[in-house]
């Protein structure tokens, strides 16, 4: 690993980034979820 302050940064903009993602998949699969169980109700 090159510990440049580039390479830092870019990896920690990607970390966010797929932390984002992850949040959102999880966020609409969770509102989805519910939307599908109210709907059933």
């Amino acid at each position: 690993m090159l510990s440049d302050k580039k390479n830092s940064t870019f990896s920690k903009i990607t970390k966010v980034v797929v932390w984002v993602m992850l949040v959102a998949m999880l966020g609409a699969a969770l509102v989805s979820a519910y939307v599908g169980i109210a709907g059933a109700l």
